[in-house]
């Protein structure tokens, strides 16, 4: 598969892997700000199905996104043992709950291959590459993508 161009063959990459319903995924680790253990967050109503609703980290309220559910891999049930990773995207920080964090990766460039185009949904284009580790694979995710619409102008 031929790798995505954002990366070229001889950039040294970290990512941070998660578990996210079972499945193996990855964040760049610049785009990681920091990891907490679940704490229970304020509801918004109306809110997006994935938006479980807001916390208030150190004075800055930041949305919580329930990343199985963004990406249409059924809802997760939040209790102690899950995490959230604050993830920053430009001037926004969203929380993304997961399963769990699994380590540091740090890949080359020529490792990352491109990911297949699948049909549109609602989170499209939200896979960046694919990277070859033990169990399988693990999809690098695009945060921006995840951020639901009328979130657009959140935090």
């Amino acid at each position: 598969m031929p790798r995505p161009q954002q990366w070229g063959d001889d950039d040294v990459l970290e990512f941070v892997t998660l578990k996210a319903a079972g499945q193996s995924f990855c964040i760049e680790i610049t785009q990681i700000r920091e990891i907490r253990r679940w704490t229970p967050v304020t509801a918004l109503p109306h809110a997006e199905e994935a938006v479980l609703g807001v916390m208030n980290l150190r004075g800055a309220v930041i949305p919580i996104i329930d990343l199985a559910a963004r990406l249409g891999l059924g809802e997760c049930e939040a209790s102690p043992r899950h995490v959230i990773i604050v993830v920053a995207i430009g001037s926004k920080t969203i929380g993304l709950l997961v399963d769990s964090v699994s380590e540091i990766l740090t890949v080359e460039g020529s490792q990352i291959c491109e990911a297949p185009t699948m049909g549109g949904g609602d989170v499209p284009n939200s896979i960046l590459g694919l990277i070859s580790i033990e169990e399988g694979m693990s999809r690098i995710l695009a945060p921006e993508i995840l951020v639901p619409r009328g979130l657009t102008d959140a935090a």
